[in-house]
């Protein structure tokens, strides 16, 4: 594919500088950018860096002046780095598999514009709808549902009775639906409690590789519209995540917790079970929250504090071995004068 700047800058809805006829083929790295491709200059730790590029243009934002010889000048970089990826780099069409080793239950009700490759398992009474595309090894239970144009990627496991909505994607090894932890009697005889419940996945979810998100024991555990939730992370039974929220590689959440809409939860913390952590919330990678957080909240450490109060104390921890040098050599100095007053 071939754009020029100006093209683009009309794809993008966008202002550009420099010359609006130089060719674009692609999109690369600011170091490897050669004369016909286009990069980002999104952080100030790039801008050192255009004095050496090679790239026939960049992409910045508009609150700037350009910084370079042919420049997209736009609100959000990333936003319309996101568009130009797509544009250049489209998934190839799912096509299936011709000769299928698939099996679909004759109870199965699968879109003819579904794609389902071989090796695929399609239970009793599911359903897959249009433009669906299921990739090998990918098993997806009893009464479960597949929304319009949902990709789901090798050995994903979908439990029975999951319901799964629109243009969702699931990355490979992901499992939705297995059995909460929940036993009766723990360490003692560890009686299982069964789980009857089921999982929701709303509209435009993404869910990262390895992922695993259980069952309600009773009722469900929801995943709410536009939630986009990375690699390893544990979803437990009956928690609830609200609309466009963002969890991060390897967080844990604990049963029946409650994360309102935009929560943004960072990389290997993680939240007790019983508890709500309110709109917009952002926690701090590694953290363990505790207790409720209040809508617009930014916390850290482990057990959580608000995000200033955690500094502070970080700071503090820093003089640690300061303080104890400086409470030695006053504890001294007390005993000195001790000794003299004794005499």
């Amino acid at each position: 594919m071939v754009k020029t700047l100006q093209e683009i800058a009309a794809l993008l809805d966008a202002k550009w500088h420099g010359e609006g006829s130089q060719e674009i083929t692609g999109v690369r790295g600011i170091e490897e950018a050669g004369p016909r491709d286009i990069t980002l200059v999104a952080s100030p730790k790039y801008r050192k860096k255009l004095s050496v590029t090679r790239a026939g243009a960049v992409i910045q934002s508009e609150r700037e002046q350009p910084l370079y010889k042919n420049v997209i000048l736009v609100g959000d970089p990333y936003a319309a780095l996101a568009r130009l990826l797509s544009l250049f780099y489209p998934e190839d069409p799912s096509t299936g598999g011709g000769e299928t080793t698939a099996f679909i239950d004759a109870t199965a009700v699968v879109s003819p514009d579904a794609v389902i490759y071989p090796q695929v398992y399609v239970g009793k009474r599911v359903r897959v709808e249009r433009g669906a595309v299921l990739y090998p090894g990918v098993y997806v239970g009893n009464d479960s549902v597949i929304g319009e144009e949902t990709i789901i990627y090798p050995q994903v496991t979908i439990y029975r009775r999951s319901l799964i909505g629109r243009r969702v994607i699931i990355h490979a090894g992901v499992v939705i639906g297995s059995d909460g932890f929940g036993f009766a009697n723990p360490g003692v005889n560890n009686l299982k409690i069964p789980q009857v419940g089921f999982v929701q996945i709303d509209d435009d979810v993404e869910i990262g590789a390895n992922t695993t998100i259980d069952r309600g024991t009773l009722g469900r555990t929801w995943i709410q519209r536009g939630t986009k939730i990375d690699n390893l992370v544990m979803i437990a039974h009956n928690v609830v995540i609200g609309e466009n929220a963002v969890i991060v590689a390897q967080v844990g959440l604990a049963g029946s917790a409650k994360l309102g809409n935009s929560v943004i939860v960072g990389g290997q913390a993680g939240v007790v079970g019983h508890i709500t952590v309110g709109d917009r919330v952002m926690v701090a990678a590694r953290s363990g929250v505790h207790k409720d957080v209040s809508p617009g909240e930014v916390v850290a450490g482990s057990p959580h504090l608000p995000h200033r109060q955690w500094l502070k104390k970080e700071a503090q921890l820093a003089r640690i071995s300061e303080l104890r040098e400086m409470v030695l050599s006053l504890k001294q100095r007390v005993e000195e004068l001790e000794g003299r007053l004794v005499k």
